[in-house]
């Protein structure tokens, strides 16, 4: 029997998606194979991998001065190719809201001048905080459009100017509708929103590729190399990239991302309404930057709240537990979580708290 999976990620994945990569497995199409046994340079793969592009084109409503990579080594290492690739007057600003913020502000300073251009680490990242002090000479601004671990996210999106905005949207990508021509670059790693583990989707506006600093780093760092390759420097994550794609279609049949944003903020809007009348179970982040995605949330006891992430688990609700890095309770309810499974959690906390 299938649980409801409130992992942050790898992260539940579309049932349709899941049972027609389940169809398809032994072959796919009439190619005689699967697509875990297809060369990369094979039409059939060629076609999954260019609808794949399309699809996520398509959905995000991606303007065509901007170039859709699908690489390898996740968000993290996004976090050092990034300021390598961008880097021109060597300095660039950051927002940090969390630990991911943190992780990508730690890594570019191996490369660059980084600059802490705001910081909601004073209020333990419950909050984000006002953008307004950033520097007219930096190669790029960078955030965390949502925040996994405290649950918080961008509301409104930081106006840089002219110095190129760049996101980490791993959690949040396709959840909402957003501006893609407001960012110079946006990536994310695939295992929220996207599709399964070992994809890392990256969005850069072509005049970004065109940077003579870039072209003095190892061919695989340059991400003007995967784009004049169609990300096919090296063989891709064929397979992930095929469940992406099925991911993608699946979203599209969702009325695309404005369809699922409604559905998710309906969904957050059934647990947080629960959140803030329970009288055992406590939200964490502040109310006005709420994510949509992750919601972390406390007893207030550390062995209240594993009682009920056992209980939870046995009642068929699993990964309930918060980040090791902070402990509590954390729900992450992506696309591909039902509304009826967050329902199912609510009523169940109901009556955890009752009992």
């Amino acid at each position: 029997m299938r649980v409801y999976n409130f992992s942050a990620g790898p992260a539940v994945l579309p049932v349709q998606a899941l049972e027609r990569a389940a169809k398809e497995m032994l072959e796919h199409g009439s190619s005689g194979m699967s697509v875990m046994e297809m060369s990369h340079r094979s039409k059939p793969y060629e076609e999954i991998h260019h609808a794949a592009i399309a699809l996520l084109r398509e959905l995000m409503h991606i303007p065509d001065n901007y170039k859709v990579l699908l690489l390898q080594g996740g968000a993290s290492q996004q976090f050092a190719m990034i300021p390598m690739n961008l880097k021109k007057k060597g300095k660039a600003d950051f927002v940090l809201t969390g630990e991911w913020a943190n992780r990508a502000y730690k890594e570019a300073s191996r490369v660059l001048d980084a600059r802490v251009a705001a910081s909601s680490e004073d209020r333990k990242f419950a909050c984000i905080p006002d953008v307004t002090d950033i520097s007219p000479d930096a190669d790029y601004l960078h955030i965390c459009m949502n925040n996994t671990i405290c649950g918080t996210r961008f509301t409104e999106i930081p106006n840089s100017g002219h110095v190129p905005l760049v996101a980490d949207m791993s959690s949040g990508i396709l959840s909402e509708v957003f501006d893609v021509s407001k960012f110079g670059l946006i990536y994310a790693g695939a295992q929220k929103n996207i599709g399964p583990a070992g994809v890392t989707v990256v969005i850069i506006r072509e005049d970004l590729l065109e940077n003579e600093n870039a072209k003095k780093l190892p061919t695989f760092l340059q991400y003007k190399s995967h784009a004049d390759a169609d990300s096919m420097v090296n063989t891709p994550p064929t397979y992930a990239i095929y469940m992406t794609k099925l991911c993608l279609e699946w979203l599209k049949a969702q009325g695309g991302v404005a369809g699922i944003q409604k559905i998710n903020e309906a969904k957050a809007k059934i647990l947080y309404d629960f959140l803030d009348t329970s009288s055992l179970f406590k939200g964490i982040a502040d109310k006005s930057h709420r994510s949509l995605m992750n919601v972390p949330f406390t007893t207030g006891d550390e062995a209240k709240d594993k009682q009920f992430t056992k209980a939870a688990l046995e009642a068929g609700f699993a990964n309930l537990g918060g980040h090791r890095l902070v402990g509590g309770l954390r729900a992450s309810i992506y696309n591909a979580m039902p509304t009826e499974g967050v329902q199912a959690l609510v009523d169940f906390m109901g009556k955890f708290e009752g009992a």
